[in-house]
């Protein structure tokens, strides 16, 4: 919602456009969203083409230096039996027994549509500490959320020991690349109530130099 004008020295710059309803409606869809577990999802998922729509999105994340240090991997339907034996090969790794291997397993298949997001920190580059660049994979990650969202999709944002297993390392990253988060995403079994009503009181303030 961009307008160009005309600058005085003749060239064109912007100006934010009046606000609209359009801008109020995605206002209003935007604080709806919720994390949405697998039991709350069905299918269909995002097709290819919602997914990348979604990674376009995220691209619009700050990004210093251009040095986009994420992406996604999308998982499909003929894949996740692999991904399972993945887990469960990571469960019995860690010496769990063979119920929690096989509940390791089951895990893989969570969520109608799955996703993972790959981190890539470079260290030691001019003006972008790498906790900037961390800023820029979170700020990635929900705007891929927001955009499934948007598209009447559920998701959620899901991690714990699998994203740091060995072996599912070695099977989604490249070098110097991390296994940051799975995304699950599917079609909403019902609808979600609307989330406590939260305010900015004391999230953004006004700086008073003393």
């Amino acid at each position: 919602m961009i307008e160009p004008v005309p600058a005085s020295g003749g060239s064109p710059t912007h100006r934010p456009a009046p606000a609209s309803e359009l801008v109020s409606d995605l206002l209003v869809a935007l604080s709806t969203r919720v994390s949405m577990g697998p039991k709350l999802l069905r299918p269909p998922a995002p097709s290819a083409a919602q997914w990348a729509q979604a990674a376009e999105l995220a691209l619009r994340a700050p990004d210093h230096g251009a040095l986009r240090p994420f992406r996604f991997v999308v998982i499909g339907d003929t894949q996740r039996p692999a991904l399972a034996e993945l887990f469960a090969q990571d469960a019995a790794r860690r010496g769990h027994p063979d119920q929690e291997v096989d509940k390791a397993r089951q895990r893989a298949r969570n969520g109608p549509g799955l996703a993972a997001l790959i981190g890539r920190i470079r260290p030691g580059v001019d003006d972008v500490p790498e906790s900037e660049q961390w800023v820029c994979i979170g700020a990635a990650l929900m705007n891929f959320l927001n955009a499934l969202h948007l598209m009447g999709f559920g998701s959620k944002a899901l991690s714990g020991t699998s994203v740091r297993a060995p072996a599912l390392h070695a099977a989604f990253c490249r070098p110097d690349e991390q296994l940051v988060a799975w995304v699950i995403a599917g079609t909403p079994r019902r609808s979600v109530g609307p989330p406590r009503i939260d305010t900015a009181d004391g999230l953004i303030t006004p700086w008073a130099h003393k």
